[in-house]
């Protein structure tokens, strides 16, 4: 058994509030639960109107399918018009 987490650092251009910010965290963590199959959380840089940090979370049988999703989930949230990818944290525990 395998856990596996990633957080991506996010710059948000063209959020100037913190309701535009909202909606586009909110798009991105609900897809992500929803298409992967992941717990997904805020985590970080709350008070920055125009950066967001989220994180997943997955449990798998083998480390190749856990990073399989992760490479998924990674290309989802680049393709994500509303953010751009700044850095990205990934790790495993066996």
């Amino acid at each position: 058994m395998v856990v596996a987490s990633q957080t991506w650092e996010l710059s948000l251009p063209g959020c100037s509030s913190l309701k535009e910010k909202r909606s586009v965290v909110r798009s991105i963590r609900d897809r992500l639960s929803s298409r992967f199959n992941v717990s997904v959380a805020e985590t970080g840089v709350h008070d920055v109107h125009a950066r967001a940090e989220l994180s997943v979370a997955l449990v798998s049988s083998d480390r190749r399918m856990a990073e399989s999703v992760l490479d998924k989930a990674d290309r989802f949230v680049e393709s994500h018009g509303g953010a751009m990818i700044v850095r990205v944290r990934r790790e495993f525990y066996t």
